[in-house]
C-alpha cells in the first residue's frame, strides 16, 4: 500500500466516524425534543373517561339511587291505576314534592326498614310469641302509612298557606286591573311579587295560558290542586264573570272585600279558641307548680307538728 492510501483511507475512517457520531447527536436531540414535547402534553389535564366520572360519585349516588329508581318504577307497575290516580292527586294537593314514582318507592323503603327493625327486635330482644309476629307487621304498616301521614301534613300546611296569602293577592289582582292592566297580566304582577304557593300555582297557570289551554280549564285545575274552599269560590266568580261579561275589576273587589272578612273571622276564631287550647298546659304545667308554691310551705309545718307531737 502505498504512502498516500493510508492517509486517504484514515481520513474517510474519521469522516464516517464523525458522520456517524453528528447523526446519532442529532438523532438524540430529535428524540430528547419529541419526549420533551410528549412530557409537555402529558402534563395537561386530559378529560375523565366515563369510568372516572362514575367512580367519582359517592356509593349512594352510583348505587343506591338506581337501585331505588328501578324499585320504584317496578313498585309503580305494580300499583292499580286507580290508586296511582288518588296518591297523584295529593301529591298535586301537596305542590308535588315528590314524583309517583319516587313516592311510592320512599314507601315501600320506609316499610322495609322498619319491618327489618322489627325484625331485628325479634331476634335479639326477649319478647313474647305474639310480641315476635306484631313486630315485624306493624313497623312494616307503620313504614309504609308514614310517608302518606307526612304528605298529609304537607297538604294542610300549603292549603294553610294558600287561605293566608289569598287576601292580600286579590287585592293587589284587584288594583292591578281597576289600573287598566288585564287579568293575565295581573296574575303575572302577583306571581312575580311574592314567592309562596299561591304565586306558584299563578305562575303555573300563566305557563299552562301560553301552551294555548283556556282561562277557565286552567283556573279550574289550580283549585282542584288546592282544594281550598276560598280559591275555588275566587276561580267559579272569575269564570263566570268571563262568560257573562261582567267587569272582572267589580268581581275582584268583591271577592277581595269577602276574603278580608273572612280573614277576620277565621282570627276571631283562633282567638276565641286559645283559651280552651290553654287549658291542658294550665291544669298540667301551671297548677302544680302554683300548688308546690303555695301548699309546699304548708305541708312542711305540719309534717313538722307531727314530728314534735310523737316524737319521731
Amino acid at each position: 500500500m502505498s504512502t498516500f492510501t493510508i492517509p486517504i483511507v484514515a481520513g474517510g475512517l474519521l469522516l464516517i466516524l464523525v458522520t456517524a457520531v453528528v447523526l446519532m447527536r442529532l438523532r438524540s436531540s430529535r428524540r430528547n425534543v419529541i419526549e420533551e414535547r410528549l412530557a409537555d402534553f402529558g402534563t395537561l389535564e386530559r378529560p375523565p373517561t366515563l369510568e372516572e366520572i362514575e367512580l367519582s360519585q359517592p356509593f349512594v349516588d352510583r348505587v343506591v339511587v338506581p337501585l331505588l329508581q328501578n324499585l320504584s318504577r317496578s313498585i309503580t307497575r305494580l300499583t292499580p291505576q286507580h290508586q296511582r290516580e288518588a296518591i297523584q292527586h295529593q301529591l298535586d294537593l301537596a305542590g308535588n314534592p315528590y314524583d309517583l314514582a319516587k313516592f311510592l318507592g320512599i314507601r315501600v323503603l320506609y316499610a322495609i326498614l322498619l319491618g327489618g327493625l322489627g325484625v331485628a327486635v325479634m331476634i335479639f330482644g326477649k319478647v313474647g310469641l305474639v310480641q315476635r309476629l306484631l313486630l315485624p307487621i306493624g313497623g312494616a304498616l307503620i313504614g309504609y302509612v308514614l310517608p302518606l301521614v307526612s304528605l298529609r301534613g304537607r297538604i294542610r300546611r300549603r292549603q294553610t298557606s294558600i287561605v293566608r296569602s289569598l287576601p292580600d293577592a286579590l287585592d293587589l289582582l284587584t288594583i292591578c286591573v281597576e289600573a287598566g292592566l288585564g287579568f293575565d297580566a295581573a296574575m303575572a304582577r302577583v306571581a312575580d311579587k311574592w314567592s309562596d304557593e299561591l304565586s306558584i300555582a299563578f305562575t303555573r297557570v300563566l305557563q299552562e295560558l301560553q301552551l294555548g289551554k283556556l282561562r277557565r280549564e286552567a283556573l279550574r285545575d289550580m283549585a282542584d290542586r288546592m282544594e281550598v274552599p276560598e280559591v275555588s269560590t275566587f276561580v267559579a266568580a272569575i269564570i263566570q264573570a268571563d262568560q257573562l261579561g261582567v267587569s272582572l275589576a267589580r268581581v275582584l273587589r268583591i271577592q277581595s272585600d269577602q276574603m278580608r272578612v273572612r280573614r277576620r273571622q277565621r282570627a276571631e276564631e283562633l282567638a276565641r279558641s286559645a283559651p280552651i287550647k290553654m287549658l291542658p298546659a294550665i291544669a298540667f304545667l301551671i297548677f302544680p307548680a302554683i300548688f308546690v308554691v303555695l301548699l309546699g310551705p304548708a305541708v312542711l309545718q305540719i309534717m313538722n307538728m307531727e314530728i314534735n307531737l310523737f316524737g319521731f
